[in-house]
Protein backbone atom coordinates (compact mmCIF):
# COMPACT_ATOMS: atom_id res chain seq x y z
CA UNK A 1 0.00 0.00 0.00
CA UNK A 2 1.48 3.35 -1.05
CA UNK A 3 1.86 6.10 1.53
CA UNK A 4 1.26 8.88 -1.02
CA UNK A 5 -2.08 10.53 -1.64
CA UNK A 6 -3.41 12.83 -4.33
CA UNK A 7 -5.03 16.23 -4.03
CA UNK A 8 -8.27 14.73 -5.28
CA UNK A 9 -8.26 11.89 -2.72
CA UNK A 10 -7.59 14.36 0.11
CA UNK A 11 -10.56 16.55 -0.77
CA UNK A 12 -12.72 13.49 -1.42
CA UNK A 13 -11.88 12.19 2.06
CA UNK A 14 -12.73 15.60 3.56
CA UNK A 15 -16.11 15.55 1.78
CA UNK A 16 -16.85 12.04 3.07
CA UNK A 17 -15.96 12.96 6.66
CA UNK A 18 -18.12 16.07 6.44
CA UNK A 19 -21.03 14.04 5.01
CA UNK A 20 -20.67 11.39 7.73
CA UNK A 21 -20.88 13.90 10.55
CA UNK A 22 -23.78 15.65 8.80
CA UNK A 23 -25.70 12.34 8.77
CA UNK A 24 -24.81 11.67 12.42
CA UNK A 25 -25.97 15.16 13.32
CA UNK A 26 -29.22 14.72 11.41
CA UNK A 27 -29.98 11.49 13.28
CA UNK A 28 -29.27 13.14 16.64
CA UNK A 29 -31.55 16.05 15.71
CA UNK A 30 -34.37 13.61 14.97
CA UNK A 31 -33.81 12.01 18.39
CA UNK A 32 -33.83 15.46 20.03
CA UNK A 33 -37.10 16.44 18.35
CA UNK A 34 -38.69 13.07 19.18
CA UNK A 35 -37.67 13.35 22.84
CA UNK A 36 -39.06 16.87 23.04
CA UNK A 37 -42.32 15.76 21.44
CA UNK A 38 -42.79 12.80 23.80
CA UNK A 39 -42.07 15.04 26.80
CA UNK A 40 -44.48 17.68 25.55
CA UNK A 41 -41.65 20.20 25.16
CA UNK A 42 -41.77 20.60 21.39
CA UNK A 43 -43.13 24.14 21.30
CA UNK A 44 -43.40 26.65 18.48
CA UNK A 45 -40.53 28.57 20.09
CA UNK A 46 -38.26 25.50 19.88
CA UNK A 47 -39.05 24.95 16.22
CA UNK A 48 -38.49 28.66 15.64
CA UNK A 49 -35.01 28.43 17.17
CA UNK A 50 -34.20 25.47 14.91
CA UNK A 51 -35.46 27.34 11.86
CA UNK A 52 -33.53 30.53 12.60
CA UNK A 53 -30.35 28.54 13.24
CA UNK A 54 -30.61 26.98 9.79
CA UNK A 55 -31.51 30.37 8.31
CA UNK A 56 -28.02 31.67 9.11
CA UNK A 57 -26.77 29.40 6.32
CA UNK A 58 -28.35 31.77 3.78
CA UNK A 59 -25.95 34.72 4.24
CA UNK A 60 -23.15 32.32 5.17
CA UNK A 61 -23.33 30.37 1.90
CA UNK A 62 -23.48 33.59 -0.10
CA UNK A 63 -20.40 34.92 1.69
CA UNK A 64 -18.56 31.60 1.60
CA UNK A 65 -19.01 31.35 -2.16
CA UNK A 66 -16.70 34.33 -2.55
CA UNK A 67 -14.49 33.59 0.46
CA UNK A 68 -13.72 30.02 -0.57
CA UNK A 69 -12.96 31.08 -4.11
CA UNK A 70 -10.61 33.71 -2.73
CA UNK A 71 -9.11 31.25 -0.24
CA UNK A 72 -8.30 28.71 -2.95
CA UNK A 73 -6.69 31.41 -5.10
CA UNK A 74 -4.77 32.97 -2.20
CA UNK A 75 -3.52 29.72 -0.67
CA UNK A 76 -2.38 28.22 -3.95
CA UNK A 77 -0.73 31.47 -5.08
CA UNK A 78 1.19 31.80 -1.82
CA UNK A 79 2.11 28.13 -1.80
CA UNK A 80 3.46 28.02 -5.33
CA UNK A 81 4.95 31.52 -5.59
CA UNK A 82 6.35 32.27 -2.12
CA UNK A 83 6.85 29.00 -0.22
CA UNK A 84 10.08 27.34 -1.26
CA UNK A 85 9.25 23.92 0.20
CA UNK A 86 6.15 21.88 0.94
CA UNK A 87 5.40 18.71 2.81
CA UNK A 88 4.85 15.67 0.61
CA UNK A 89 1.37 14.43 -0.19
CA UNK A 90 1.51 11.48 2.19
CA UNK A 91 -0.76 10.05 4.86
CA UNK A 92 1.58 11.00 7.68
CA UNK A 93 1.62 14.62 6.48
CA UNK A 94 -2.18 14.58 6.26
CA UNK A 95 -2.46 13.36 9.87
CA UNK A 96 0.00 16.05 10.93
CA UNK A 97 -2.07 18.67 9.08
CA UNK A 98 -5.14 17.56 11.02
CA UNK A 99 -3.45 18.01 14.40
CA UNK A 100 -1.98 21.38 13.43
CA UNK A 101 -5.38 22.54 12.12
CA UNK A 102 -6.98 21.51 15.40
CA UNK A 103 -4.37 23.52 17.31
CA UNK A 104 -4.95 26.52 15.02
CA UNK A 105 -8.70 26.18 15.52
CA UNK A 106 -8.27 26.44 19.30
CA UNK A 107 -6.64 29.85 18.88
CA UNK A 108 -9.03 30.91 16.12
CA UNK A 109 -11.92 30.19 18.46
CA UNK A 110 -10.33 31.71 21.55
CA UNK A 111 -9.37 34.95 19.81
CA UNK A 112 -12.88 35.22 18.31
CA UNK A 113 -14.17 35.45 21.88
CA UNK A 114 -11.63 38.10 22.86
CA UNK A 115 -11.73 40.55 19.95
CA UNK A 116 -14.98 42.44 19.56
CA UNK A 117 -14.89 42.73 15.77
CA UNK A 118 -14.57 38.96 15.51
CA UNK A 119 -17.17 38.46 18.24
CA UNK A 120 -19.76 40.30 16.12
CA UNK A 121 -19.68 37.23 13.87
CA UNK A 122 -19.15 34.42 16.37
CA UNK A 123 -21.82 35.73 18.77
CA UNK A 124 -24.41 34.53 16.25
CA UNK A 125 -23.40 30.96 17.08
CA UNK A 126 -23.86 31.61 20.81
CA UNK A 127 -27.10 33.57 20.63
CA UNK A 128 -29.56 30.66 20.85
CA UNK A 129 -31.05 29.91 24.25
CA UNK A 130 -31.43 26.29 23.19
CA UNK A 131 -28.67 23.81 22.42
CA UNK A 132 -29.41 21.26 19.74
CA UNK A 133 -27.82 20.03 16.54
CA UNK A 134 -29.28 22.96 14.61
CA UNK A 135 -27.01 25.24 16.66
CA UNK A 136 -24.03 23.61 14.96
CA UNK A 137 -25.14 25.28 11.71
CA UNK A 138 -25.66 28.72 13.28
CA UNK A 139 -22.86 30.97 12.00
CA UNK A 140 -22.13 34.62 11.47
CA UNK A 141 -22.01 35.52 7.76
CA UNK A 142 -18.29 36.39 7.75
CA UNK A 143 -16.85 33.91 10.26
CA UNK A 144 -15.03 32.17 7.42
CA UNK A 145 -12.88 35.26 6.79
CA UNK A 146 -11.13 34.95 10.15
CA UNK A 147 -10.65 31.23 9.61
CA UNK A 148 -9.05 31.94 6.23
CA UNK A 149 -6.61 34.42 7.78
CA UNK A 150 -5.55 32.42 10.82
CA UNK A 151 -4.87 29.25 8.80
CA UNK A 152 -2.45 31.07 6.48
CA UNK A 153 0.62 30.19 8.64
CA UNK A 154 0.01 26.54 7.80
CA UNK A 155 0.73 27.36 4.15
CA UNK A 156 3.98 29.10 5.11
CA UNK A 157 4.93 26.08 7.23
CA UNK A 158 4.83 24.02 4.04
CA UNK A 159 1.44 22.34 4.20
CA UNK A 160 -0.10 22.03 0.72
CA UNK A 161 -3.34 24.04 0.48
CA UNK A 162 -5.48 20.92 0.11
CA UNK A 163 -4.13 19.64 3.42
CA UNK A 164 -4.97 22.95 5.10
CA UNK A 165 -8.52 22.73 3.74
CA UNK A 166 -8.75 19.09 4.82
CA UNK A 167 -7.76 19.97 8.38
CA UNK A 168 -10.18 22.89 8.62
CA UNK A 169 -13.11 20.94 7.16
CA UNK A 170 -12.51 17.91 9.38
CA UNK A 171 -12.20 19.91 12.60
CA UNK A 172 -15.44 21.79 11.89
CA UNK A 173 -17.33 18.70 10.73
CA UNK A 174 -16.45 16.81 13.92
CA UNK A 175 -18.11 19.48 16.04
CA UNK A 176 -21.53 18.94 14.49
CA UNK A 177 -22.52 16.19 16.93
CA UNK A 178 -21.31 18.13 19.99
CA UNK A 179 -24.28 20.50 20.06
CA UNK A 180 -26.73 18.36 21.99
CA UNK A 181 -28.09 17.55 25.42
CA UNK A 182 -29.10 14.07 24.30
CA UNK A 183 -25.63 12.61 24.96
CA UNK A 184 -24.14 12.45 28.44
CA UNK A 185 -20.54 12.04 29.52
CA UNK A 186 -18.40 9.57 27.57
CA UNK A 187 -16.05 8.17 30.18
CA UNK A 188 -12.31 8.08 29.34
CA UNK A 189 -12.89 9.95 26.06
CA UNK A 190 -13.63 13.09 28.08
CA UNK A 191 -9.93 13.36 28.95
CA UNK A 192 -8.77 13.76 25.35
CA UNK A 193 -11.65 14.59 23.03
CA UNK A 194 -14.05 17.48 22.87
CA UNK A 195 -17.42 15.93 23.76
CA UNK A 196 -21.03 17.11 24.02
CA UNK A 197 -20.48 17.59 27.76
CA UNK A 198 -17.45 19.81 27.22
CA UNK A 199 -19.17 21.78 24.48
CA UNK A 200 -22.27 22.39 26.58
CA UNK A 201 -19.95 24.19 28.97
CA UNK A 202 -18.62 26.32 26.12
CA UNK A 203 -22.15 27.46 25.26
CA UNK A 204 -23.01 28.27 28.86
CA UNK A 205 -23.66 31.89 29.86
CA UNK A 206 -23.07 31.16 33.54
CA UNK A 207 -20.06 32.94 35.08
CA UNK A 208 -18.11 29.74 35.71
CA UNK A 209 -18.61 28.55 32.13
CA UNK A 210 -17.73 31.75 30.25
CA UNK A 211 -14.87 31.47 27.78
CA UNK A 212 -14.07 27.85 28.45
CA UNK A 213 -13.49 24.76 26.30
CA UNK A 214 -12.48 26.31 22.99
CA UNK A 215 -11.13 23.06 21.51
CA UNK A 216 -12.36 21.64 18.21
CA UNK A 217 -11.65 17.91 18.21
CA UNK A 218 -9.17 17.63 21.07
CA UNK A 219 -9.82 19.07 24.53
CA UNK A 220 -6.13 18.78 25.43
CA UNK A 221 -5.48 22.33 24.19
CA UNK A 222 -7.84 23.70 26.84
CA UNK A 223 -6.17 21.59 29.50
CA UNK A 224 -2.73 22.84 28.39
CA UNK A 225 -3.65 26.52 28.17
CA UNK A 226 -5.83 26.80 31.27
CA UNK A 227 -9.27 27.21 29.66
CA UNK A 228 -10.77 23.84 30.57
CA UNK A 229 -13.92 23.57 32.67
CA UNK A 230 -15.79 20.35 33.40
CA UNK A 231 -19.57 20.31 33.18
CA UNK A 232 -21.17 20.54 36.60
CA UNK A 233 -24.69 21.96 36.75
CA UNK A 234 -26.69 22.32 33.52
CA UNK A 235 -25.59 25.47 31.67
CA UNK A 236 -27.82 28.41 30.88
CA UNK A 237 -27.41 28.85 27.14
CA UNK A 238 -27.28 32.01 25.06
CA UNK A 239 -25.63 35.38 25.47
CA UNK A 240 -25.14 37.02 28.85
CA UNK A 241 -26.93 40.12 27.61
CA UNK A 242 -30.67 39.87 27.11
CA UNK A 243 -31.03 38.62 23.55
CA UNK A 244 -33.87 36.31 22.57
CA UNK A 245 -35.06 36.58 18.99
CA UNK A 246 -36.26 34.32 16.22
CA UNK A 247 -36.14 37.08 13.63
CA UNK A 248 -33.53 35.85 11.12
CA UNK A 249 -32.18 39.29 10.22
CA UNK A 250 -31.80 40.29 13.88
CA UNK A 251 -29.96 37.05 14.60
CA UNK A 252 -27.68 37.31 11.55
CA UNK A 253 -26.55 40.85 12.45
CA UNK A 254 -27.29 40.98 16.18
CA UNK A 255 -24.01 42.60 17.27
CA UNK A 256 -23.48 45.10 14.47
CA UNK A 257 -25.93 47.84 15.63
CA UNK A 258 -24.18 48.07 18.99
CA UNK A 259 -20.76 48.23 17.35
CA UNK A 260 -21.85 50.96 14.91
CA UNK A 261 -23.38 52.92 17.81
CA UNK A 262 -20.16 52.78 19.78
CA UNK A 263 -17.97 53.68 16.80
CA UNK A 264 -20.10 56.78 16.24
CA UNK A 265 -19.50 57.79 19.84
CA UNK A 266 -15.71 57.31 19.61
CA UNK A 267 -13.76 60.44 20.62
CA UNK A 268 -10.37 59.43 19.24
CA UNK A 269 -8.59 56.84 17.07
CA UNK A 270 -7.70 55.06 20.30
CA UNK A 271 -11.41 54.73 21.10
CA UNK A 272 -12.05 53.32 17.63
CA UNK A 273 -9.27 50.77 18.13
CA UNK A 274 -10.66 49.78 21.53
CA UNK A 275 -14.19 49.36 20.19
CA UNK A 276 -13.01 47.23 17.27
CA UNK A 277 -10.23 45.16 18.78
CA UNK A 278 -10.72 45.38 22.52
CA UNK A 279 -12.42 42.70 24.55
CA UNK A 280 -16.17 42.40 24.07
CA UNK A 281 -17.78 43.92 27.13
CA UNK A 282 -15.26 46.73 27.56
CA UNK A 283 -15.10 50.31 26.30
CA UNK A 284 -12.74 53.26 26.75
CA UNK A 285 -13.61 55.74 29.49
CA UNK A 286 -12.65 59.41 29.57
CA UNK A 287 -9.08 58.56 30.50
CA UNK A 288 -8.77 56.08 27.63
CA UNK A 289 -8.74 53.05 29.92
CA UNK A 290 -11.10 50.15 29.38
CA UNK A 291 -14.14 49.71 31.55
CA UNK A 292 -17.18 47.47 31.43
CA UNK A 293 -19.95 48.63 29.13
CA UNK A 294 -23.55 47.51 29.50
CA UNK A 295 -24.26 48.24 25.84
CA UNK A 296 -21.62 45.99 24.38
CA UNK A 297 -22.36 42.38 23.54
CA UNK A 298 -21.02 39.78 25.90
CA UNK A 299 -17.53 38.39 25.41
CA UNK A 300 -14.50 37.37 27.39
CA UNK A 301 -14.99 40.16 29.91
CA UNK A 302 -18.68 39.42 30.22
CA UNK A 303 -20.30 39.92 33.60
CA UNK A 304 -23.52 38.01 34.32
CA UNK A 305 -26.57 39.97 35.28
CA UNK A 306 -27.96 39.28 38.75
CA UNK A 307 -30.49 36.49 38.79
Amino acid sequence: MTSTVTSYSIMQLADRIEAAFFIIGGLILLVELARAWFKGLLKVRTLGEVAVSFSTLIPLVLAETFLLTGAYALYYTLSYEFVTWTLPLTWWALVLAFFVADFVYYWEHRIAHQVRLLWTQHAVHHSSRDLNIATAFRFGPLEGLWALIIHLPMVFLGFPPEMVFFGGITVLAYQTWLHTEAIGRLGPLEAVLNTPSHHRVHHGADAKYLDRNYGGVLIIWDRLFGTFQAEEERPRYGLVRDFDSRNPVRVWFSELPGLVHDLKSARSPRDVWQYLFGRPGSAPDETGDAHASNQIADGSSRTPKPG
